[in-house]
C-alpha cells in the first residue's frame, strides 16, 4: 500500500495569499507538534470531542476495552497498521490518559517496580504525551504483554511498522542515543503522531520532537522558510512566536491549505501546503 493522502487529516480551509489569522494564548499548547516533557507539562486537558475510540475498528487488537486516541492519530494508525499488515500481530496497549489515570500508573510503577525504573520508562502526572491523545504504545500480541514496557521487537511485522511509521505521521518517540535530551530511555513501542510532512522531516535528520521544535525556530514567515517537497505538493513550515497579548496575529503565506500547531511553550508552527499543478484539497 502506498503512502495515505495526507491531507484527510487537514482542516479545510479557504485559499489564502499572504493572509492572516488570530491564533489566541490557549492554541499554543492545541495540535499535533506540542512538546510534552518534565519541561514543557500539559498546560490545558484535551477537549474530549477530539478522542475517539479504538473500538470503532473491529480489526484493531486492544490490549484493554475502551482505549482512545486522538482522531487524526488514530486514522492513522490504522492506516499505518494496514500498510505494514500489522493488524493481527500487533496490539494497541495504551493510548489517551487522563490525568488521573497518568498518576495512578506512575504510582503503581514506582511501588512495584522502583524510582529508578519509572524515572526512565514512566512520566509524570502532566508530562505524559499520553494526556494529549497523540501517543500510543504498541505491542507484539502475545499472551502475556508488559504494559509499561511491551515487546516491540526489530523484526518482521514490527521492523516493516517502524519503517513505515514516518510515512503516516509517526515518529519513535523515545530512541536510542537521545536520553540526555528526553530524559526517558529508548522505548521501541512508543510512538507519537506529529502529522506530515513533520515525521518525514524528523526522521530523515534524526532529529527528536525537542531537537525538531528547537530547530524550526530558525524558520520565519519574513525570513527563509522551510520548504518539504515531493512529486505532488511543496510545504513551507516556519515558527511565528506567540505575542504577549490575549491574541496572535499569525501571518500565512500562499498555499491551498495551512495548518498550525502550537508548541506547547512560546509559539506556532506553521505548515502551508500547495499542489503542483492542482490544487490541495481534502478528500
Amino acid at each position: 500500500m502506498g503512502q495515505r493522502n495526507p491531507f484527510i487529516q487537514i482542516e479545510q480551509r479557504p485559499y489564502v495569499k499572504h493572509s492572516a489569522v488570530q491564533a489566541s494564548r490557549r492554541e499554543i499548547h492545541e495540535g499535533s507538534l506540542v512538546l510534552v516533557n518534565r519541561t514543557n507539562p500539559i498546560q490545558q486537558p484535551l477537549s474530549t470531542d477530539k478522542l475517539q475510540a479504538l473500538s470503532i475498528y473491529p480489526n484493531l487488537n486492544e490490549l484493554h476495552d475502551g482505549m482512545l486516541l486522538e482522531k487524526n492519530c488514530l486514522q492513522q494508525l490504522v492506516a499505518l497498521l494496514e500498510a505494514c499488515k500489522g493488524l493481527e500481530d500487533i496490539v494497541a496497549v495504551s493510548g489517551y490518559r487522563s490525568k488521573d489515570e497518568q498518576e495512578q500508573i506512575y504510582a503503581s510503577s514506582f511501588i512495584e517496580n522502583g524510582p529508578e525504573y519509572t524515572a526512565c520508562y514512566v512520566a509524570k502526572p502532566d508530562q505524559s504525551e499520553h494526556q494529549t491523545g497523540l501517543a500510543i504504545d504498541v505491542g507484539k500480541r502475545d499472551n502475556f504483554v508488559d504494559f509499561i514496557a511491551p515487546s516491540f521487537p526489530d523484526s518482521g511485522v514490527y521492523q516493516h511498522f517502524k519503517q513505515l511509521a514516518a510515512q503516516f505521521g509517526f515518529i519513535q518517540r523515545y530512541k536510542k542515543g537521545k536520553e540526555s535530551i528526553t530524559n526517558i530511555s529508548c522505548e521501541p513501542w512508543h510512538f507519537r503522531y506529529v502529522g506530515f510532512p513533520h515525521a518525514e522531516i524528523m526522521e530523515k535528520n534524526d532529529f527528536c520532537l525537542e531537537e525538531y521544535i528547537e530547530w524550526i525556530r530558525s524558520y520565519s514567515y519574513a525570513g527563509e522558510r522551510f520548504r518539504y517537497e515531493n512529486e505532488s505538493l511543496q510545504v513551507a513550515i516556519y515558527y511565528v512566536p506567540a505575542e504577549d497579548a490575549p491574541s496572535t496575529t499569525v501571518p500565512i503565506t500562499s498555499c491551498d491549505l495551512y495548518r498550525i500547531s502550537g508548541n506547547n511553550s512560546d509559539g506556532f508552527i506553521i505548515s502551508a501546503f500547495t499542489g503542483k499543478g492542482h490544487q490541495v484539497r481534502e478528500q
